[in-house]
Parts: structure tokens; sequence; C-alpha cells
């Protein structure tokens, strides 16, 4: 990767830092004797993924099913779980579990997986593919990249065919398990299929999905609960002894409840929160009406409906206004400052709250501060929320929650990279809770973590016209890009980015989105589209008059023709940034153009070129306490009087950079420094500390960029 793919957007010009959250070899000398040899670990592997969710403490029955299972895995009926086949192969296996909605298809798969759980010691992995919600099912390269960064690939390909490649290289000598869960086309599906013959994947669905029998699937319709396994679910949850004298009424609930363990769960939970009410009243309460919606039908049963209402009916009016409120948020999950900001109430309020809702089961825990509905209790919320409140309500609690969003983001983007040049923010609501985060590192993954929810009100925003808003967000979201390379987010999230800036007629934050845009599309290889774009921030630049902007489009021009080895348009890119820069006074930006220039003499083996290109951009960087940038002209500079014949001092400056890159944690920049070293090693005549060297770097570059690791192989 040349210093193109390193350079900042916008106002500032270059990549600031890397992998800030990882750390790889480490590198300590006195006096060197003889030939050079470091020694690092490589980089430490992730854990093995266990991502099932929870399974609810009052799971009842299913032994059948199990067993059914069981003999669709192995395909036979005589038991022999997981045996594989007569010839000693293990065969991969696709099943498809369908049924209708609230039928506990999710629970049920979960429980079975988990008692397998040593059938799959490479792991067992989780997605939610929200299918329950039509218009925004989840897209496969979203699924890929969240899989795929789960075995430790932090540089996942913007393209759906080579995330879908890589995955299946990846898993290929794999046993592991694959749960798809609320599935909604076969299409969804084929592209997360691993590689390999070790595996076993387990989708959901509330759709039959019969497409996937081309592919080899196995199918079980997931029945209702027996009388029996209902009627223990609803005395678990209610209570042995209030229910013991009126059994008959329970069993005229768990009819009314057509076998659906979800509704079973709630009218249980209704129960209980009314200690008061004989079962005989709540068997009334839940007898079908006339309004249920056909969304929440199952098979012509309103019980799911009734059952949702009378949940509802006895919350208390706080943890009601608050269901209602998370009912119109597009996030898929939910946290304590999300709920707070949703309801403009104080963490502990919004804390309380949370927990009788989970208390009610009408919210799921999920994990520390992780909530989230039912998709059939999401669709009550939702009408709930529309039934009682007025559009310009519901607005103003999307409008609130787009606003922590943003504010937060803005503080991590502002803890991780200070020297950034940022836009002013624009906020509807002043409310302010206190960031989730303290550090950088925090800050990193706070990002990661809720990267599905800031696109989720991302595309929000966009939708609702607020276009300041959009563009904002997606400046406060690039150390996210910057840091973890999430190549098939940093290009959406910029194109909507772009479109909202135009329409928010801010023609910086258009120059902006541009830059930042076509610093992702050239770091995903989409390099005739970066061009497209820093051209047409340049074209704007000079309408604007903005000399800073203008020098930046001709320093990611610069590093694209170079990328595309052509030499004499980049050094002419690049001389004009250097010139402009320096007129308009931006110190910094003069010493990232010498770092390409450097490397471009570097490649034309014009060795005292380089050497003074890569001098003048570590002092320049080194005035303006950019320390990243220093040691990467200084890594540069190494090697350029290594390859002049200075092997001593050469090899003593990629030494000192690969120090200040193992402490900052720039995986990348280890990976290429070492490299470097190898390189370095190889022409002195030491083969072995060179193969050493290279091993390493490729080890960082199989984690960074598979690109790199391709290249090196």
């Amino acid at each position: 990767m040349s210093a193109a793919r390193e350079n900042d957007r916008g106002r500032d010009g270059n990549v600031i830092g890397g992998d800030a959250h990882l750390y790889g070899p480490t590198v300590q000398a006195h006096d060197v004797q003889g030939g050079i040899h470091i020694q690092a670990p490589p980089p430490s592997r992730p854990p093995t993924p266990r991502q099932l969710l929870p399974v609810p403490a009052h799971f009842t029955d299913r032994v059948e099913e199990h067993a059914a299972l069981d003999r669709l895995f192995t395909g036979r009926a005589d038991g022999g779980l997981f045996e594989g086949r007569a010839d000693g192969a293990a065969a991969q296996s696709l099943i498809v579990v369908n049924g209708p909605a609230g039928i506990g298809k999710t629970t049920f798969v979960t429980r079975w997986l988990r008692t397998h759980e040593s059938a799959f010691p490479d792991g067992q992995l989780y997605a939610d593919l929200r299918g329950h919600v039509a218009s925004v099912p989840a897209d496969p390269g979203e699924i890929l990249g969240q899989f795929l960064r789960g075995f430790g690939i932090s540089s996942v390909p913007g393209d759906l065919a080579e995330q879908a490649s890589l995955w299946r290289s990846v898993t290929a000598n794999l046993r592991i398990a694959v749960m798809l869960d609320n599935a909604f086309t076969a299409a969804q599906i084929r592209p997360l299929l691993p590689g390999g013959s070790g595996g076993l994947v387990v989708v959901t669905s509330r759709h039959r999905l019969t497409g996937l029998g081309m592919d080899g699937a196995e199918f079980h319709r997931l029945g209702s609960l027996g009388a029996a396994a209902g009627m223990e679910l609803f005395i678990r949850g209610a209570g042995a002894d209030r229910v013991a004298s009126e059994l008959s009424a329970v069993r005229q609930i768990v009819s009314l409840c057509a076998g659906l363990p979800l509704a079973v769960c709630l009218a249980s939970a209704r129960l209980a929160a009314r200690p008061g009410q004989p079962v005989a009243a709540l068997a009334a309460a839940l007898t079908p009406d006339q309004d249920r919606l056909a969304v929440l039908e199952v098979e012509g049963e309103g019980t799911v409906q009734n059952a949702l209402d009378a949940s509802y009916a006895v919350l208390g009016p706080e943890p009601a206004r608050l269901y209602r409120a998370l009912g119109v948020l597009p996030v898929p999950t939910f946290d304590m400052r999300t709920a707070a900001a949703a309801c403009a109430e104080p963490p502990p309020w919004a804390e309380r709250r949370l927990g009788e809702l989970v208390e009610a089961n009408m919210l799921e825990n999920i994990g520390p501060d992780t909530y989230r509905f039912h998709d059939l209790v999401r669709v009550h919320a939702h009408d709930r929320a529309t039934a009682t409140r007025t559009a310009t309500d519901r607005e103003r609690t999307e409008r609130r929650v787009t606003d922590w969003y943003l504010r937060t983001a803005t503080e991590a983007q502002q803890r991780i990279t200070p020297i950034q040049f940022t836009l002013p923010r624009v906020y509807a609501y002043a409310d302010h809770l206190p960031a989730p985060f303290d550090d950088d590192a925090g800050a990193l993954g706070w990002l990661d973590s809720r990267r599905t929810h800031l696109m989720a009100v991302l595309r929000l925003a966009a939708e609702r016209d607020w276009h300041a808003t959009a563009w904002q967000l997606v400046d406060a979201m690039w150390p996210l890009f910057l840091r973890l390379r999430h190549y098939d987010l940093w290009i959406e999230a910029h194109r909507i980015g772009l479109a909202a800036a135009r329409s928010d007629g801010d023609h910086e934050a258009e120059r902006q989105m541009l830059n930042s845009g076509a610093i992702g599309l050239a770091a995903a290889g989409r390099t005739e589209e970066a061009v497209e774009w820093y051209t047409a921030s340049l074209r704007a630049a000079r309408e604007a008059g903005d000399r800073r902007d203008e020098g930046q489009a001709r320093l990611g021009l610069g590093g694209c023709h170079f990328e595309r080895g052509r030499f004499p348009e980049a050094v002419v890119d690049l001389d004009r940034a250097v010139e402009t820069w320096t007129e308009c006074g931006y110190p910094r930006g003069v010493a990232l153009a010498r770092i390409l220039l450097g490397e471009i003499a570097l490649a034309e083996q014009d060795l005292d070129r380089a050497v003074t290109s890569f001098t003048l951009a570590r002092d320049g960087l080194l005035t303006v306490s950019d320390p990243h940038d220093a040691a990467r002209a200084l890594a540069f500079l190494g090697r350029a009087l290594a390859r002049a014949g200075d092997h001593p001092t050469g090899t003593a400056q990629l030494r000192e950079a690969l120090e200040t890159f193992t402490a900052s944690g720039a995986l990348h920049w280890q990976a290429r420094t070492l490299e470097m070293l190898g390189d370095s090693a190889r022409e002195q005549g030491d083969d072995t500390a060179a193969g050493h060297l290279h091993a390493q770097a490729l080890a960082l570059y199989e984690v960074t960029s598979q690109a790199d690791a391709r290249r090196l192989r």
C-alpha cells in the first residue's frame, strides 16, 4: 500500500495512526553485532467465536424436535451424532428450521447447538438477518464482514464476491456451526455458506426457503408446544403455587396461546405482575377480539396480539413510555444511553425502565447493557407508538437518538484523531449524556461495536431529509473507517454523505465527503472511482477558492497515479500540491506530499532524491507534532539509505520507526517496516533473517491487508 492510501481526508491530508488497539512485534536493542535478527511474537489471534445467544431459563421440552435435528444432521435415524460418513470425511450440513412467528425457532436452535458445542471446536457464529423486517433485511456483505472480523480479519474487501471467497478460504478447514437467524430469502444465505466439508449451517425463518433445496438443505418445520409442555412453561413463569387450584384455566390459556412459546411467556408474565388476578380472568382477557393486526396473526389465531396487548396494559406509565419510544427506533439493539436519549431522561431512569421491561418479558437482555425486542414485540411497540403518539412526537424521538449518536461519535472522533480538522456540528436538541468511553481504545471500540447502529441512524437521517445531520454523521465516523477499514460501510456512508451535503448546499462539507470517500475507494482498490471523486473535489475547491482543499485533491490524485504506475503524472500532481500548500501555509500537507514523492523516487531507483524527500518530510512532520507520519517518513528514509549501501544507518532507522509503530499499535505499518527490514537483510546476504522478517510481516498482513499478503507471498 502506498502513502496515498494513508491520506487523511478533508482539510488535513493524511491518515493518522493505525490499528491503535492492536499490538505487534516489539524491538529493543543496545549494541548490534553481526546479522540482524528481530524476534517478535505473531499477532494475537482473537478468541474462538462463541456468539450464540443465551437460552432462556424457562426453555421447555422439544425432545422430539431435538432428535429430529440430530437425524437431519447425521443422515441416519439410529443415532451416531456427528459420526460423519463411512469414508471418514465430514459432510457439511445445511438445515432450515422454519415456522410461524413466535413459535420459538431462535431459542430452539440455540439450545440444540449449545447442547453440541463440543462438535464445533473452531467456533459457533450467530447473525440476525432481520428477515422479519422485509424492507431492511441484512445485506450478506454486512454479515460476512461480521464473521470475518470474528476470525481476526480486520481488512475486509468491499466487493461481495471477494468477501464470500475470503470467507470460504478462511473456513475451508474449520469445524464450525453458523446460525443464520430470521432469514428472508435464499439469496441472503448462499454467500454466507462456509467453505470445506466439516461445518454446519442452521437457518431459521418464517418462510420455508424451499429454494435452498438446490443447495442440499434439509428442512424442519417447528411445531407448536404440546399442551403439557405449554402448561409446564406457563407454570414456571407464573409460579406453581399461584396456579395449583386453577389448572383448567391454565389449560385454557395455553390453548388460547396456540402453543406459541412467546404468547405463553407473555401471558404468564402478565399474571405474575398482578398477584390478585385469578387465572380465569387472564383466560378471559386472552379471548380473541376483532381488532388483531394481520401481521401478528399466526395461522388465523390472534392470541399473540392479545397477549402483547395484555402485557402492555399492565406496564406502568414510565416503562410504557420507553416501550413506545424504543418501538420507533431503527437500531437493532438498545443500551441504557439510547433509552435515556429516546425519552430525554437521565441514565438511571432508563436503567430502571429497561429492567421493568425485561421483567415483563417485553424486552430481551442479550448481553451487558444490551437489549432487543423479539421481532413480534418490536412490531407491537411500533404499533402502540403509532396509535398513541403523533408523527411529530415520533420524529422527535428519532431525532433525539440520532443527535445522541452524532454527539457521541463526534466525541470519539475528537479523542482518537485530535489533529483532524472537524466541520461544525448542528444539533436539534441540547440533551447531553456522558460518553460511554474514557480513552482512545474505548472510543474506537464504541464506534466499532455501534457501526450498524450508526449506519441505521445515518440511513434514517437521509430518509428524513436531515441533510446536515447525515453528512455530519459520516464525518464523525471517520476514525472507524480510518482505523478499521470497513470498506463496504466506508463507501456506502460517503455516498449518502455526499448526496446529503449537496442537498444541504454546504460546499465545504461536499468537498470533505469527496476527499474522505475517495480515500476509501482507493483503499478498496477502486482507483478509477477514486480519481473521479478527487477530480470532482479539485473542481469544487477551485470554484470555492479553497487552496488547502485543492492541495488535498492534488495529493489524492498523485497517490492514485502512483498506484497505477503513472509516475510522471503523479509527480506533476504532487509538485502542485507542494506548491499550493506552501503558498497557503500548510506545512504538514507539504511534508505528506514529500513522502509520496520520495516513494516515487525510490521506485525509480533515484536514491539521492528519495533520501532528500524523506528527510525533508520527516523534519516537517516532527515540527508539526505528527509522530506517526514522521515515523512513516523515517521508515522509508531507512529503506532508501539501506538500498544506497548504508545498511547500519538504514537498519537502525527502520528499527526506530518499528518501535514507534509498535507502541502506537499501527499494525499495517509494523508489517510494512518488517518487510523493508527483510528486504534489507536479503540484500546483505542474510537469507535466514530475511525469511524470518518476511514471515512476521506476512502474519501481520493476513490480519490487516489481504492484498499485501498476496503480494508478499
